[in-house]
């Protein structure tokens, strides 16, 4: 792996490769690898400072399980470059992208590019929500893992997926006094999900260690927050199991319902999305030729699932026949069953749509009430009448949450892709090229 140092010396110049992988998690450094030891000039961009997405966010290599540390130093071993602390804000289907890095435009031409680009967590508004204290369960564990300290403070962790018991085990190993974790998902849909890992035992395996480590701490199905209360901060939570409620003190809450695949950079580019995933055949290819996608934009499905995908996505970027390789075509095939298992089993319950009062906030950016929103109209109307979704985080956690909530469907994209704070520079980018009818975000 070769640490791209510097950007070009101006917005005009082109960094050349044959493929270019934007995103540096399990997928996008499975693909990366791949391609380069297949003899492709690669480039993978991330927008992290160190290669491993969030899944494997580190500070010490260390740290790291032993699967994300040898895939980290194969890709080190590869040949290909990486591009950190990098952002695509624009592309074109014919391999052109924008790059935004510090305060420096750039242009990426690829022969062909791999969307690797993760997902992010999904924020279902309830009453105090927006405290001081409140947070995302993999915003908790990026923090944990980013050192905060949690010694003697009280938690609850709330929500959906698989991501919570790692998550609750972490905190208990740090020092956090758990008071509470709770999964909405029935125990009925869990011990479904349970039997389908028998085909993946280290999973099991996984889960029972994670759950030993606050084995002290009642696990609650069927069970979900109410609300936040406290002054200024979160200083207690209300729960339901549907049919009573109770409260604890609380100091850190970490509450999100699952992950949803980041796929704007794969609309911006006309690929097909299908149910919020982006469509792709058996061997990762998009509807778009030469665009390929791998891990998480395809269907959640977890490190090994994305590691599997992108593997595949850098064979066939590299022009190479991944048929030959017979446990990555079964492999793709089981976790693809995992994938519909893990959707159907943490479905979401239609109690957690009514959480919401009048009064709370749904986009928090343009500080957006319930009240305000009529679930009548579409998401470009809620922008137009209320600005919901135009703030910095450009409908990331509310556009999720109004899909949830109204069943809109997402708005059009458009560059500069990313928050507002890179659209300066992306535009300087951009504007370099005039024959590329680039539009501002509206």
């Amino acid at each position: 792996m070769t640490l791209v140092e510097k950007a070009p010396s101006s917005a005009t110049d082109v960094v050349e490769c044959d493929v270019a992988v934007v995103g540096g998690g399990p997928a996008g450094i499975a693909a990366a690898a791949r391609a380069a030891e297949s003899g492709a000039g690669t480039l993978l961009i991330d927008q992290g400072v160190h290669p491993g997405g969030q899944v494997w966010r580190h500070r010490n290599e260390a740290d790291l399980p032993h699967v994300a540390r040898r895939w980290i130093e194969r890709l080190g071993r590869s040949g290909a470059r990486v591009m950190t602390q990098s952002a695509v804000t624009d592309a074109t289907p014919d391999g052109l992208l924008r790059v935004v890095r510090g305060r420096a435009g750039m242009s990426v031409r690829a022969g062909t590019v791999v969307i690797a680009t993760g997902a992010r967590e999904l924020f279902i508004p309830y009453p105090g929500w927006t405290l001081p204290g409140a947070m995302g369960i993999g915003g908790g564990q990026a923090m944990l893992k980013g050192g905060l300290d949690v010694r003697g403070r009280r938690a609850v962790v709330a929500g959906s997926g698989p991501l919570i018991l790692p998550v609750a085990a972490a905190m208990a190993r740090s020092g956090a006094l758990l008071q509470g974790v709770l999964e909405q998902a029935s125990v009925g849909r869990l011990a479904s999900f349970g039997t389908s890992l028998l085909r993946h035992p280290s999973k099991l395996i996984d889960g029972a260690r994670y759950r030993s480590a606050f084995a002290c701490t009642a696990y609650r199905t069927g069970s979900w927050i109410v609300r936040a209360e406290g002054d200024g901060r979160v200083e207690r939570v209300v729960m339901t199991d549907g049919k009573r409620s109770w409260s604890r003190e609380c100091d850190l809450l970490c509450c999100s319902y699952g992950l949803v695949p980041n796929v704007d950079l794969a609309s911006l580019l006309g690929c097909v999305i299908d149910d919020g995933r982006v469509v792709v055949d058996d061997w990762q290819r998009t509807s778009v030729a030469r665009i390929l996608a791998a891990g998480e934009p395809t269907g959640i499905g977890g490190e090994l699932a994305a590691l599997t995908e992108g593997q595949i996505a850098g064979l066939v970027a590299a022009g190479r026949n991944p048929a030959g390789e017979a446990a990555l075509t079964r492999g793709r095939s089981s976790w693809l069953r995992f994938s519909g298992q893990l959707a159907t089993s943490f479905a979401l319950r239609d109690e957690l749509r009514h959480l919401a009062q009048a009064d709370t906030i749904v986009c928090r950016c343009e500080d957006v009430p319930r009240s305000r929103l009529d679930p009548s109209w579409t998401a470009r109307q809620a922008k137009l009448y209320t600005r919901t979704g135009m703030g910095p985080c450009q409908g990331a956690v509310c556009g999720a949450a109004c899909h949830f909530l109204f069943g809109w469907p997402a708005d059009r994209v458009r560059p500069p892709l990313g928050a507002p704070e890179v659209a300066a520079v992306a535009g300087s980018a951009i504007a370099t090229d005039a024959g590329h009818p680039s539009e501002s975000r509206a």
